[in-house]
């Protein structure tokens, strides 16, 4: 019997088809990001609204109750401890903050009262408990009930675990970067 030879293939051969389909996907996946921010869209990955792709649109009016909205938080102490917790995300807005997506609850005058739960001028908002404690136990503050200030939106998500303005009050409409757009997105 003769002995046969069988000639392996270097590790790199092996290697080099695996690698060129992960770089390729990675330079997509980058592609797409770049674009979608440029192109006026957004990935929400955070469970406040449906995750998936959102479109910024533009806002040619004052904000009304139940638009959803992209907006930018403002720079202060209690936004920085929020995102030290972990409840906001670095991103393109001042302060380092991500932009939020959250629907407007009540506008400029509007009575807000927080208790176990939310109540817009004497209603009550649904999906609004009022939570003692976040997911790991540290202590949540309310804030304080009272007319929303002119120039102000009051923000809320039904999502249980949403940080909105029932801990950190109503945000200037300023920060309003337009309409949020369900494009593509999926509600777990």
């Amino acid at each position: 019997m003769i002995p046969t030879i069988t000639r392996q293939r270097p590790t790199y051969e092996k290697i080099r088809p695996a690698a060129a389909l992960l770089l390729a996907t990675a330079l997509l996946a980058l592609g797409l990001f770049v674009a979608a921010t440029v192109g006026g869209f957004r990935i929400n990955l955070t469970p406040s609204e449906p995750l998936g792709l959102w479109r910024v649109a533009g806002l040619d009016r004052p904000p009304a109750v139940g638009d959803v909205v992209f907006i930018c938080p403002p720079e202060n102490d209690r936004m920085r401890e929020a995102r030290q917790r972990g409840y906001l995300r670095s991103g393109s807005c001042p302060g380092d903050f991500a932009p939020l997506i959250k629907t407007v609850i009540a506008t400029e005058g509007q009575r807000v009262d927080i208790r176990s739960a939310m109540f817009v001028d004497g209603i009550t908002v649904t999906n609004s408990a009022v939570a003692k404690a976040d997911g790991k136990g540290r202590p949540l503050s309310a804030f304080a009930s009272g007319a929303v200030p002119a120039g102000h939106v009051f923000l809320h998500s039904g999502f249980a675990g949403s940080y909105d303005s029932r801990y950190f009050g109503p945000l200037p409409m300023s920060g309003i970067l337009g309409l949020a757009q369900k494009v593509l997105t999926y509600a777990p």
